[in-house]
């Protein structure tokens, strides 16, 4: 198997554009992908309500992040990592303008065989 660096071969950066996503590995009940987002955010009143649990950590760039039963919105530098159980509405913020923000989702069903890791 051939390594995959997460940070070459970016797309250009434009915010007209939709935001690239690459599916890296799927397996019964787990999907990582790469989204590159380059200034793109959710449409205004918009909420992600996903049937999967996802875990999503910023590799570059910036982002602010909402969930939708917290009264703030989180900044989001590279590094930061969160987990986003099943059907806890969310929505994209903003991403940084001019600069690919790079963020590694791995999406999971609450079935999964497997026990959940706090890594606060």
């Amino acid at each position: 198997m051939t390594p995959v660096n997460l940070l070459e071969t970016l797309p250009s950066c434009d915010p007209a554009a939709a935001e690239r996503i690459d599916e890296l590995l799927q397996r019964p009940g787990m999907r990582i992908e790469r989204i590159v987002s380059c200034g793109q955010a959710s449409p205004a009143g918009f909420w992600y309500d996903q049937a999967e649990g996802e875990w999503v950590i910023l590799l570059s760039g910036r982002a602010a992040l909402r969930l939708e039963h917290e009264g703030y919105t989180r900044l989001l530098a590279p590094g930061d990592c969160l987990d986003i159980p099943a059907h806890c509405r969310h929505r994209v913020e903003w991403t940084v303008q001019g600069e690919p923000t790079v963020w590694l989702a791995v999406f999971y069903s609450s079935a999964a065989p497997w026990p959940a890791i706090d890594v606060t």
